[in-house]
């Protein structure tokens, strides 16, 4: 096709759904009497409803050509501007989307399409360079100038024919500056708030990237974890988050923390979405029939899941593990409660080692960027702009990483070293012993209220074993303490992802644990 042509076609494409979907006077004039006004903030669309819909099914109707990507496209964008101002999770959208959006469907009508993702609307956390957009870590600091190219996870999603939707917010700097920080919080977007209830947290530093999904503002997103930054967001917003394994995302072009725990995941309202899209940023399976195996009766027939209670999360989060038991022992499972060993010890040894790994990955990072060149020249910048103070003013964190042993020190080499041992016995002695398929445990309590003079106020210890060891975990909804979501976190052994994926899908149809949030201002406390 001449250049000419496609641009001709791609105009068309993208004006064609702005006359056919934006209601005139008239047509709001013409409503039937008695039926109601249909509500801006809706999530029907085209006949589908995107709170409930996945990509293969988006996909039969783009193939079908019953539905766009550019309509699928305006239709979020719409719901960012009606909806976001309440959740606060979205920094800024991309001024290509809907040409991206446009391209997609050039392909679909051809039958050139380059995958699951293809048309489909992705937002990126903001620690994620895009050579298009800023990347700013939720600081001030790297604010203004666009990263000279993207992050390779960002290229495969736009090989794949993603539509990058946009940036989400995000803790500033990966909740790794403050001592007590605040969830959710940046200097650049301001406070996230959780779709579920407005003053609750939405917990860990992919805040904004769980709070648009669950409240319906992308079909997937991508969020990034070095302990529960993925898994607490998803399950205290009611969605669905993979940590993978670590490598099977490239960390290329996203700020780090640690490079010996720091991955990039998928995130999105449903577990075939989230492997879909893990299919594209990691290579492998698609999960063909996954969908159908998961709703397949028998699915979780003979699956050993080992129970790992956490009360230190509560009573209620406690009788919903109870319940969640219940409930997949009724569906076939055997599920037994285990208690996983060293604990302590890798909770002593894996604070002080991030602090070593962020000093020297943040260095590496910042010489590419403009800005502040190292973490010393971080730590000025900060001290030299109020605005990076307006919720919490601590740094403590990017004091003691400047202060912290060298990773070529023999001390950290030890720690990292134990760190590495105890964190994959821990998971591998209990699934060996107990002939298990997955060990599951609380992704999160209820969503404490936010507050920037206490800062977080989270007990959350279920992330550490395979955030630390480096295998995956999945965190699904599991249901509510009154109007608070919990999510369960799955973990399996390394590069166990796809098994992982697929036990979570029958888990997630038998609990069937989510619903749409109604944006609560408040709820009693306790």
């Amino acid at each position: 096709m001449k250049t000419r042509s496609m641009a001709a076609l791609t105009a068309i494409l993208v004006a064609a759904p702005l006359i056919a979907v934006v209601p005139g006077p008239q047509a709001a004039a013409q409503s039937r009497p008695g039926r109601p006004a249909r509500s801006a903030e809706s999530t029907l669309v085209g006949g589908i409803d995107l709170d409930t819909v996945t990509i293969p099914e988006l996909q039969t109707r783009m193939d079908r050509g019953s539905l766009s990507s550019v309509r699928l496209t305006l239709a979020y964008l719409r719901r960012i501007k009606v909806v976001d101002p309440k959740i606060n999770a979205v920094l800024r959208t991309s001024p290509t989307a809907l040409a991206q959006a446009a391209a997609s469907d050039i392909r679909h009508r051809l039958g050139r399409t380059r995958g699951p993702l293809d048309g489909i609307p992705v937002l990126l956390k903001d620690n994620v360079n895009t050579r298009d957009m800023p990347t700013t870590a939720g600081s001030l600091a790297l604010a203004g100038k666009s990263p000279a190219t993207d992050a390779e996870l960002v290229a495969k999603l736009r090989a794949g024919g993603a539509v990058i939707l946009g940036k989400a917010n995000l803790s500033e700097w990966a909740n790794f500056r403050a001592a007590k920080p605040t969830s959710g919080w940046s200097a650049v977007g301001g406070q996230t708030r959780n779709p579920y209830v407005l003053d609750r947290n939405p917990c860990g530093s992919s805040a904004g990237s769980a709070a648009a999904l669950a409240a319906s503002l992308a079909q997937v997103a991508i969020g990034t974890e070095t302990d529960g930054s993925i898994v607490c967001p998803a399950g205290m917003n009611a969605v669905v988050g993979l940590k993978p394994s670590l490598g099977v995302v490239s960390q290329s072009g996203v700020v780090p923390i640690s490079a010996e725990q720091d991955t990039a995941g998928p995130m999105a309202r449903n577990v075939i979405d989230t492997a879909l899209t893990l299919s594209v940023l990691g290579g492998g399976n698609p999960a063909p029939g996954l969908t159908e195996a998961a709703a397949r009766p028998g699915a979780l027939r003979g699956k050993r899941i080992g129970l790992w209670r956490l009360p230190v999360l509560g009573a209620e989060v406690d009788a919903l593990m109870t319940r969640t038991a219940e409930r997949l022992r009724a569906a076939g499972a055997e599920v037994v409660e285990v208690d996983l060993p060293y604990q302590d010890r890798l909770a002593a040894l894996e604070f002080p080692a991030l602090l070593s790994e962020f000093h020297r990955d943040i260095d590496a990072y910042l010489a590419t960027r403009k800005g502040p060149r190292d973490l010393a020249g971080l730590i000025e910048f900060n001290r030299a702009h109020p605005q990076e103070r307006t919720c919490f003013a601590g740094q403590e964190l990017f004091e003691q990483a400047l202060a912290a042993p060298p990773t070529t020190d023999p001390e950290y080499r030890a720690m990292r070293a134990e760190l590495a041992d105890l964190s994959r016995r821990s998971i591998d002695e209990v699934m060996t012993e107990h002939g298990l398929d997955a060990i599951a445990s609380p992704a999160n309590p209820p969503a404490w209220t936010t507050d920037c003079g206490r800062g977080d106020n989270d007990v959350i210890p279920s992330s550490t074993p395979a955030a630390v060891a480096g295998y995956p975990s999945l965190s699904v909804p599991a249901g509510f303490v009154g109007e608070l979501p919990v999510g369960l976190l799955l973990m399996a052994g390394n590069h166990q992802d796809a098994d992982l994926l697929s036990l979570g899908a029958a888990v997630e149809h038998r609990l069937d644990g989510r619903r749409a949030p109604r944006y609560l201002p408040t709820v009693p406390t306790g």
